[in-house]
């Protein structure tokens, strides 16, 4: 990272900005070119502090094409922008947090394993982790996630 006065390598600061965080961008290799789709997630932090990002999507599509043809993406989260304008365009700047990184990808078959990763969505994003799943429902998603390998998280105040 360039500007290392911005990086935030405190892992319960990390972990406040995911949690303030509602969209995660993925980008997945499509033979040479970058595809990238803004996802709703859920997390967790296993005990051996491994961080996990679980996703649910439709069965079929480039997205699961591409997560069948390779096992590894990036990702990138960000909250809090704020644009700070100056009194020149050049001295204009934003407040932000940012996390980036990459990591292994794994399609999630097991209907108590799908379950898990649903609640954790539902969780991150309505606050309750609760709800009930039929079980065609579960036939019906594609559940997936991302084991963090490398992750960057940056502040500007």
């Amino acid at each position: 990272m360039r500007r290392k006065d911005r990086e935030i390598t405190d892992w319960q600061a990390i972990m406040q900005i995911v949690g303030d965080c509602h969209c995660c961008r993925v980008g997945f290799n499509d033979g040479g070119r970058v595809y990238i789709v803004p996802l709703n997630f859920g997390y967790e932090v296993s005990d051996g502090g491994d961080l996990t990002f679980y996703f649910h999507s439709a069965q079929e599509g480039r997205k699961m094409d591409l997560l069948r043809q390779s096992s590894y993406a990036a990702f990138e989260m960000d909250t809090g922008y704020s644009l700070q304008v100056g009194s020149l365009a050049c001295t204009c700047t934003a407040a932000f947090q940012s996390i980036f990184g990459e990591g292994e990808t794994y399609i999630i078959t097991d209907p108590e394993d799908k379950i898990h990763a649903l609640q954790l969505i539902m969780q991150h994003n309505t606050g309750r982790g609760d709800w009930k799943f039929v079980p065609a429902m579960l036939d019906e998603v594609a559940i997936w996630c991302l084991r963090v390998k490398e992750l960057s998280c940056k502040q500007h105040e």
